[in-house]
């Protein structure tokens, strides 16, 4: 017997059983304080700043003034909008890294209808037009990989990742065809003095109307993924696509579907940014959210209530890193390096909620 134990492992790692909401988010609270912790240290280290200081900067910076609060707000249900796109697709396993693209697609669609129609419909059949092209111009682009997919069986995290390139391409394109003034080789912001298609305002708050649009995208995802018979199909390919014919569904129509409303939803996202938010288009509209949201997404475990705290973070943290930047004199690179620490820890953390660790002699838990 002792010979045998010699020759076990001195730990394994074994799959945990299910852990009470209450247990797996007290160890994500851990995790965060962890990374604090580290950071501070980093922070002294690196700097010999107080990293007291440095974190109430980066609170000022998100929440110092009311235009900081509304930016905020923006930024986090620009975030959330497209994480509750990519999550359908997601939840269904199929690996939709294309959210980038399928925003400027959307974008771009927005852009041409008030570039070509800004002074020829009245301002509010052009918004209606505005919120079809969008939607059914990412959604089309969405089904491309969608159809491929079913029909073929093509890889599609590398064909929707290809395609941010093809998109990147195509805004770039019509940046130089529609350069305002000309040789500025961008297309600045449309309809400046018109305000045609620029979406209205309520209030005095420029944002809200887009914060109210995604909050109610998201109590509709909820629901769709929770409740709908769609919502069912799409887990039950997720989980197994023999078991999905098995029971007789149709596969292919399945993917083709979920992947339309991811691509949709991404649409409503460009529509936003362009007619909501930027009133321009560039290659740089969509910011990078289309990679982000993957992980605010995977954090929240899919779940549209959950991904408000999990876009919140991120989206807190890259305001306040970029005021500690401006307030301390500290290179940009610095503040990515914070960010980094505490989103690894947060990722990290998902290890100890999915796994255990078991050692030889005891084989007692390490949580």
């Amino acid at each position: 017997m002792d010979k045998a134990k010699k020759h076990e492992p001195l730990f394994h790692i074994a799959k945990r059983d299910s852990l009470p909401m209450y247990k797996s988010w007290a160890i994500r609270c851990a995790a965060i304080l962890v990374a604090l912790i580290v950071a501070g240290i980093i922070t002294m280290l690196l700097t010999g700043e107080n990293p007291l200081n440095v974190y109430s900067t980066m609170v000022k910076g998100a929440f110092g003034t009311s235009r900081r609060i509304w930016s905020l707000l923006q930024s986090l249900s620009m975030l959330l909008c497209i994480s509750l796109a990519v999550t359908p697709a997601f939840k269904m396993r199929f690996w939709n890294i294309g959210a980038e693209g399928q925003v400027l697609i959307g974008g771009l669609a927005t852009a041409a209808c008030m570039i070509l129609l800004g002074d020829k419909v009245p301002n509010a059949l052009l918004i209606v037009v505005m919120i079809a092209a969008s939607i059914s111009a990412a959604a089309i682009w969405a089904l491309i990989p969608a159809f491929f997919k079913a029909k073929f069986n093509t890889n599609e995290t590398l064909f929707t990742l290809m395609m941010n390139y093809v998109a990147i391409q195509l805004v770039s394109y019509f940046e130089m065809l529609w350069e305002n003034p000309k040789g500025s080789s961008n297309i600045g912001i449309i309809n400046q003095s018109t305000h045609a298609g620029w979406l209205p305002t309520i209030g005095n708050f420029d944002y809200l109307l887009n914060i109210i649009v995604v909050f109610a995208l998201t109590i509709f995802m909820y629901i769709y993924l929770k409740y709908s018979k769609h919502g069912y199909e799409l887990s039950v390919v997720g989980e197994s696509e023999n078991t999905a014919r098995y029971i007789g569904l149709n596969v292919k129509k399945v993917i083709m579907r979920t992947m339309l409303l991811s691509g949709a939803v991404c649409g409503i996202a460009g529509l936003l940014l362009v007619g909501g938010t930027n009133h321009t288009i560039t290659t740089t509209t969509a910011g990078g959210r289309g990679f982000t949201a993957i992980m605010v997404s995977w954090l929240a475990k899919f779940n549209p209530i959950i991904m408000i705290l999990t876009a919140f973070l991120i989206t807190f943290m890259q305001a306040g890193a970029g005021e500690i930047s401006t307030v301390f004199g500290l290179n940009e690179s610095f503040s990515d390096i914070l960010t980094g620490i505490i989103l690894f820890f947060i990722i990290g953390c998902e290890f100890f909620i999915n796994y255990k660790l078991q050692f030889r002699s005891s084989h007692k838990e390490v949580k």
